[in-house]
């Protein structure tokens, strides 16, 4: 594992706990080698991790929408920027550059990636780790709603060991470096889980 696709907040949220984490895992990811591959804004809690992990020596990626790169005021000091004509492009090139996934505290842009790449490695486009960082509990409530869909069985217990829920940033990225891909069928039937 080299590069790790973050999915994180253009807004930097009100939670000083969340933005300290987050400044915590530009460290640690530096000092473990990793580069970050995320959406290249300079704002919010992208902006504050990609300073960080370039304050620390590392590398940062970043893929941003032209259409949107005035309004999350793309960041310039980048290692590389890599420009997409939509948000659906956007998301397979970071794909295609990150060896793992790692969502940490935002909006709806990030559940959506979250989604899509926790979807695609349903489907087996891909084998990579996906982390999810809850900081302060933020992901509390959608953690409670996958094990409601899993009781109604519209989601699959195996699927849901995809996804690495951690606290803490040194735990959650031993998680991603310590991946077993699960050999997991889309569709396996309830009575063979």
């Amino acid at each position: 594992m080299k590069r790790i696709g973050v999915f994180c907040g253009s807004a930097a949220g009100k939670n000083q706990a969340i933005q300290q984490v987050t400044q915590e895992l530009g460290r640690l990811m530096v000092q473990r080698d990793l580069s970050l591959v995320y959406g290249g804004a300079s704002v919010g809690l992208m902006g504050m991790l990609a300073d960080q992990v370039l304050q620390s020596g590392g590398q940062a990626y970043g893929v941003i929408p032209k259409a949107i790169e005035r309004r999350e005021i793309v960041h310039r000091g980048l290692t590389e920027l890599y420009e997409t004509e939509t948000m659906h492009e956007r998301k397979t090139t970071m794909a295609n550059l990150s060896d793992a996934f790692l969502i940490l505290p935002g909006g709806f842009g990030t559940l959506d990636e979250f989604f899509d790449v926790t979807t695609w490695a349903q489907l087996g486009s891909h084998q990579k780790p996906i982390g999810v960082l809850n900081i302060a509990g933020y992901y509390d409530g959608l953690f409670t709603f996958f094990r409601r869909g899993i009781e109604e069985q519209f989601i699959w217990p195996e699927h849901r060991k995809f996804i690495y829920l951690e606290e803490d940033p040194t735990k959650v990225l031993d998680q991603l470096e310590k991946h077993e891909p699960p050999k997991v069928d889309k569709w396996v039937p309830w009575d063979k889980i």
